[in-house]
């Protein structure tokens, strides 16, 4: 009995000594509240990445279920306006509102007096300028509805219908930027200053990665856009599947289409080289595709100890240096516009969304080079090392076609002499 009582007290003493344990829960609610506080005070003075990614950690530490659109209740009370006006309200440097939106507000109120009416039309409940950023914000940082909806004073559903209604109306009244079809001398001029005698443009295909029962684990959805000297999109044909070989996109395509059966694409003047040689309208495309009259590809070993002229050798290397416009233009899309990003799978339901999405970013990427805005430098991705590893178009030879790449050839041939 005596004993029983001994360990008792021994257990009750060890007890009295035993330092007090932080309660986990605590530190974490601490924590979270101090971050937040943080957040709402330097909300405008932190670039819009950096309050993303503090806002996920702060979300990622509240507990299951919570509500997307509230932060912990224990904070400073929010600020009288949303982020948005605030934003407006403050005197930012064009630098702010190009890590905002991606361009200057001269070139986003040029915007928003061409989209202005049609915003009005499809979102009579919020105003255009919030509509219209709210939309652009997303698409330049991949945030997420609820992320927009904090920022721009709008609810969760409405942050969605804005997302979308901008594309629509993105693709549908800027659909002229797209520029083969009213403005082709434009691009042959280009290219003739860079010795590229009558060329309309560069064709190659982009993949971004999907998550799809039906493609598989490693299934994409293929791009094919063609693009002019100075890396603007001048046709694009999106959401082809992973199971579709690239000469098939190609011969489904409004461009092949207009080029082949209606005859209204590629049908401007012959261009005479020195040596006589007239050389039709045509377009450079990747290995991937066959060798047509109007799309030229680079030559290939039929054996690997077959080797190359010097011809042959000079215009696959021109042939090299105009496909890199393909590579750069859609670099430069992925890192201006964060919703294409590598690091971004789109899941199953969205999908279907996901071509509007990048036609609607290939526009305001040709937008905003006409505002002269400056180019996003490019990121050497994934993606563009798969694209190199394409398979060879192994269709019938078009003997039209050999004749006038060979007479290129001969004609980068001379040039690189000269050079």
């Amino acid at each position: 009995m005596n004993g029983t009582k001994r360990k008792a007290k021994k257990k009750s003493h060890h007890h009295l000594n035993r330092p007090n344990r932080p309660n986990l829960a605590a530190i974490i609610s601490a924590v979270t509240a101090t971050a937040n506080s943080f957040l709402s005070q330097n909300d405008l003075t932190l670039l819009p990445s950096q309050t993303l990614a503090l806002e996920s950690l702060i979300l990622s530490l509240l507990p299951k279920p919570f509500d997307p659109l509230s932060l912990p209740p224990s904070l400073p009370p929010p600020q009288p306006q949303c982020w948005f006006r605030r934003f407006l309200s403050a005197a930012n440097t064009d630098s702010r509102w190009l890590h905002a939106f991606r361009m200057s507000q001269p070139s986003f109120s040029q915007l928003l007096d061409q989209l202005s009416p049609f915003l009005r039309s499809a979102l009579p409940q919020i105003a255009p300028d919030c509509a219209l950023a709210a939309a652009i914000f997303r698409l330049a940082h991949g945030a997420s509805y609820a992320a927009v909806a904090r920022r721009f004073g709008i609810s969760l559903a409405e942050s969605c219908r804005a997302f979308f209604a901008v594309c629509k109306v993105v693709t549908n009244k800027l659909g002229y930027l797209f520029e083969l079809r009213t403005d082709s001398d434009r691009v042959v001029v280009g290219f003739g200053w860079s010795s590229v005698p009558n060329c309309v443009g560069v064709l190659g295909l982009d993949k971004f990665a999907i998550e799809s029962k039906i493609l598989g684990e490693d299934g994409f959805l293929m791009v094919q856009a063609l693009v002019d000297s100075e890396g603007r999109f001048l046709d694009v044909s999106a959401g082809w599947p992973s199971t579709l070989k690239p000469e098939t996109v190609l011969r489904q395509s409004k461009l092949f289409l207009e080029v082949e059966e209606s005859r209204e694409l590629l049908q401007g003047p012959s261009f005479k080289l020195s040596d006589g040689s007239l050389i039709p309208q045509y377009v450079l495309g990747d290995s991937c595709y066959p060798l047509l009259p109007w799309l030229l590809t680079p030559y290939n070993r039929v054996n690997e100890e077959d080797s190359f002229g010097s011809a042959e050798r000079a215009f696959n290397c021109a042939h090299a240096r105009a496909m890199g416009l393909v590579g750069d233009a859609f670099g430069r899309l992925r890192v201006r516009w964060q919703i294409l990003s590598d690091l971004r799978k789109w899941k199953g339901e969205c999908v279907e969304y996901l071509p509007y999405v990048i036609v609607t970013c290939c526009l305001l990427h040709n937008f905003l080079i006409k505002c002269n805005e400056p180019m996003p430098v490019k990121e050497v991705t994934i993606v563009e090392k798969e694209r190199a590893d394409d398979v060879a178009s192994d269709g019938v030879v078009d003997e039209n076609a050999m004749r006038i790449r060979d007479a290129l050839a001969m004609h980068f041939s001379r040039e690189s002499l000269r050079g």
